[in-house]
């Protein structure tokens, strides 16, 4: 399966490296395909440098960029139309993640963004064969997933 991995839960990959977004990624990682864009790692890197999350994960510069890094030589790499569709009527930015779910084939992306997790957007993200799933939720189906194994 091939998976859009918000920033925001990557970022609590880093904070909480044993929760649910810390495991979800290490799931995504062994046995999917992470899908990224250049905006979303870019993001990441940024988000990750916030002074709140920085007093939170207590990584410095170098810590973060290979994070970063090492995120990127792990997933699909894909581009993304300048400027996207517009589809996230509250939060243009978000446009960027549908974008790199269309461009990398992704079936799953996966958020903690109010604004993705609309039922608008996910009414239109099923419409084209994505669906939008917290992390909670999509843990849920990795995890049943791993039982019915």
């Amino acid at each position: 399966m091939r998976i859009v991995v918000d920033t925001n839960v990557l970022a609590r990959a880093v904070c909480g490296p044993r929760g649910p977004a810390g495991e979800l990624l290490r799931r995504v990682l062994r046995d999917h395909v992470l899908v990224l864009s250049p905006f979303l790692i870019a993001e990441l890197g940024r988000v990750l440098r916030y002074p709140r999350l920085r007093t939170m994960h207590k990584w410095d510069d170098a810590q973060i960029d290979n994070y970063v890094r090492d995120l990127q030589e792990q997933a699909c790499i894909v581009l993304t139309p300048d400027p996207p569709p517009a589809v996230v009527p509250h939060d243009p930015d978000d446009d960027q993640v549908i974008a790199a779910a269309v461009a990398g084939q992704a079936s799953v992306i996966c958020t903690l963004d109010h604004h993705l997790l609309h039922a608008d957007v996910r009414a239109h993200c099923a419409g084209i064969g994505v669906r939008v799933l917290s992390d909670i939720e999509f843990l849920d189906e990795l995890r049943l997933e791993d039982a019915g194994q």
